[in-house]
C-alpha cells in the first residue's frame, strides 16, 4: 500500500517518464471543437486512451451521431478494439459520450514493471486516434 504522496510521485514519474520516452505535442484537449477531448487514463487498475464528448446534451448528441456514423471506418481502419458508450459515467457521476481502448492486460500505475507496457500501448493506440481524429476532423467540426 502506498501513501497518498508516494502515489502522487509515483503518478508524476510515470507522466514524466511517457513524455521523455514519447516526446511529441498530443492533441487532447486542443481539437477546436467544444466539448471534445482526448484522454490518457492509468490508475491502479487498467490503463485506456479515450475520445470523450462533454459537452451540453444537445451538442453531445450532434457529436455522438458524427461519431456513429464513422463508427465502422474508425472500427476497420484505426482502432478495432474500440468501445463506444453513448452513456458514460465518470468516477464523480458525471455522465458523458466515451470511445475508447482499454489495455487488455491487467496493470498498475504503481507497479513500474507495467510502465514500458502502457507507454507503448498510449502511444500506438492515442495515434490511431489522432490520425482517426485527423483524416474527419472536417466532418466533426460541421
Amino acid at each position: 500500500m502506498f501513501s497518498k504522496e508516494e502515489s502522487r510521485q509515483l503518478r508524476e514519474l510515470f507522466w514524466t517518464s511517457f513524455g521523455k520516452s514519447f516526446p511529441r505535442k498530443w492533441i487532447l484537449y486542443d481539437t477546436k471543437i467544444k466539448g471534445f477531448s482526448f484522454k490518457f487514463h492509468f490508475d491502479t487498475k487498467s490503463a485506456l486512451v479515450a475520445l470523450d464528448l462533454e459537452d451540453d446534451l444537445e451538442h453531445r448528441i450532434n457529436s455522438w451521431e458524427k461519431l456513429q456514423s464513422l463508427k465502422s471506418i474508425l472500427l476497420d481502419d484505426y482502432l478495432p478494439e474500440a468501445i463506444f458508450e453513448e452513456e458514460y459515467y465518470l468516477v464523480n457521476g458525471k455522465e458523458i459520450s466515451r470511445i475508447y481502448v482499454p489495455l487488455e492486460q491487467k496493470v498498475s500505475i504503481h507497479n513500474k514493471n507495467s510502465w514500458q507496457e502502457v507507454m507503448a500501448f498510449f502511444n500506438t493506440n492515442m495515434a490511431k486516434f489522432e490520425n482517426f481524429f485527423t483524416d474527419f476532423e472536417d466532418l466533426l467540426k460541421d
